[in-house]
């Protein structure tokens, strides 16, 4: 049998592969996908433009409907850090929510090695334990972790609420089990000849574990942080109730400064609007700097 025989056949089953652009084609015509697209287009973008232009315009256009302003100003971005007051937030945020992704990501990684590369009692129930975590609302643990908190200052002396490391560690709580999850799933895609291969030349565990895997699972480690890291920005609830005047969030912040124009005479939407923009630059700037880890991490694990 010639080479281009034997060529031709594995040939033709590469042609046949689909890829994620053919099967969008196969199951919508392509003039409807196109206006499926332009319609989700519009949907998201048109509120942000609207955002954009309204935090250039003045209060008091803003407040007469103009779409488009007639004078393009940025005061509205200068008055905000005296009437807002998101300086001091956007701080205890990025501190916050900073030291909570980083420790979500290193704890996160070690736990998730232990489970996937050692046998012990109980590691069953533990995998299952970080699955079932997932579906607890947050708001059905604000009162226990409340009581808990104002126990620690009653029967230990510490004071908790009030400060950053109380919020660090309540954000913690509720990151750590996703964040396992996550590594615990890439994990599992990754060869244990690596290992292996480290075991002969002589390194230790914990060599392996911060030479070999901690490397090749970065994608997964960003995602897992970067989501421990909107869980702690986007939070308004644990905030408000956890933190003082000194201590409180972007979120609570910007949540604060939203209720006291409510009512006003002429409310500051310029300057909501700038705000509104102003806490969502972090986030924003976060997914650039590491989409293309957050590509990798998000699709591996799922396709073995």
């Amino acid at each position: 049998m010639s080479t281009s025989a034997i060529a031709t056949p594995g040939g033709s089953r590469r042609s046949r592969r689909r890829t994620p652009a053919g099967e969008a084609h196969r199951l919508l015509p392509g003039p409807l996908l196109a206006i499926i697209t332009v319609g989700l287009c519009v949907l998201v973008l048109v509120p942000i433009l609207y955002i954009v232009l309204a935090s250039l315009n003045t209060d008091v256009g803003v407040a007469e409907g103009e779409f488009w302003p007639s004078s393009f100003s940025g005061e509205s971005y200068t008055k905000i850090w005296t009437t807002a007051g998101l300086s001091t937030g956007i701080l205890n945020s990025l501190l916050v929510c900073g030291l909570v992704a980083v420790a979500s990501a290193l704890l996160g990684t070690v736990t998730a090695y232990v489970l996937v590369r050692y046998t012990f009692v109980g590691r069953v129930t533990i995998l299952r334990g970080l699955v079932g975590l997932q579906s607890i609302p947050g708001t059905l643990m604000l009162l226990p972790v409340f009581v808990l908190f104002s126990s620690a200052g009653t029967y230990f002396g510490v004071t908790v609420i009030g400060t950053r490391w109380g919020l660090f560690v309540a954000y913690l709580t509720f990151a750590l089990p996703f964040s396992t999850w996550v590594m615990v799933t890439y994990l599992r895609g990754l060869p244990r000849e690596l290992e292996e291969a480290g075991r002969v030349d002589g390194a230790s565990t914990l060599t392996i574990l911060f030479r070999i895997i901690v490397p090749l699972s970065l994608p997964a480690i960003v995602v897992s942080g970067i989501f421990a890291f909107l869980l702690g920005w986007n939070d308004v609830l644990f905030a408000s109730v956890l933190t003082r005047p000194e201590t409180q969030t972007a979120a609570v912040a910007l949540q604060i400064f939203g209720t006291t124009q409510e009512g006003g005479a002429l409310p500051v939407y310029s300057q909501m609007m700038a705000a509104a923009l102003v806490c969502a630059a972090p986030v924003v700037l976060l997914y650039l700097l590491f989409q293309r880890y957050l590509v990798g991490g998000l699709t591996a694990g799922g396709v073995k």
